[in-house]
């Protein structure tokens, strides 16, 4: 029974994923490219997180919070290029 929980976690997961790929293919204006990013960035996230309690290991979270680091970064860096037009001073 759990199993199916988490199938039913992850398919959720990964039509959020196709729904962001989506937007940020089809959004007229950058910030809404920049926010769905994001939001596949937490998604791609939980997947990891997910697979990580499936399979029992810890080394998943590890890459999890990685991959958040990069994801804050990767929004800050695009949010100051749109402001100022630079990311480094």
């Amino acid at each position: 029974m759990i199993e199916y929980a988490y199938a039913f976690s992850f398919v959720c997961f990964a039509l959020a994923l196709l729904m962001n790929l989506w937007k940020v293919l089809t959004a007229t204006e950058i910030t809404d490219r920049i926010l769905a990013l994001d939001t596949m960035f937490i998604n791609a996230i939980a997947m990891v997180v997910l697979f990580g309690v499936l399979l029992g290991t810890e080394i998943f979270f590890e890459a999890a919070l990685i991959m958040a680091m990069l994801g804050f970064i990767s929004t800050v860096a695009y949010a100051r290029f749109l402001l100022r037009g630079n990311i480094i001073e």
